[in-house]
This record gives C-alpha cells, sequence and structure tokens, in this order.
C-alpha cells in the first residue's frame, strides 16, 4: 500500500466502545527495571479511529499512527485480531 512507510503499528486491547467512531486501546508492554533489574508492565491507552463501528470491549486489535484526526485521536485502527468472546 502507498503511503504506509514509516507508520508505527501496535497491539492491544479495545477497553471502551461508547464513543462514535473511535475506541479506547489498552497497550501493554514488558520494559526491564534499571535500577532493580526486574521487568514491569507498562500500560498505555491510546485514542483510535474506528471508521466502521466493529470493534467491541475486549477485541484485541492493531492499530496504525496516522495524521491528527482530532486533539488525542491519531492512531487508526488497521485490523481486528481477534474477537472478543461473548459469554
Amino acid at each position: 500500500m502507498a503511503g504506509m512507510t514509516g507508520k508505527k503499528m501496535i497491539t492491544g486491547t479495545v477497553v471502551s466502545d461508547a464513543m462514535e467512531k473511535s475506541v479506547t486501546v489498552l497497550v501493554e508492554r514488558t520494559v526491564l527495571e534499571p535500577e532493580f533489574k526486574k521487568y514491569v508492565r507498562r500500560r498505555k491507552k491510546f485514542m483510535a479511529h474506528d471508521e466502521k463501528n466493529e470493534c467491541k470491549v475486549g477485541d484485541t486489535v492493531m492499530i496504525r499512527e496516522c495524521r491528527p484526526l482530532s486533539k488525542r485521536k491519531c492512531w487508526r485502527v488497521h485490523s481486528i485480531i481477534e474477537k472478543a468472546t461473548v459469554y
């Protein structure tokens, strides 16, 4: 695809889909703590644009960086990796 070079792509879990055409994605990573030499989890939430409103809470999605779409939203949902299981 043209124009996608150099765009960051990260994987996370949808934690909120209450907004219209937007989702909140929680990205979790492990980092080596330099002082104590232990691995710790770091979490960050990203706002992502979901054009078709197809993401639901619990879905694992891949998001990619894009131009700023609003004050806090500069990521787009690229693909849904795994749908959430419904009980």
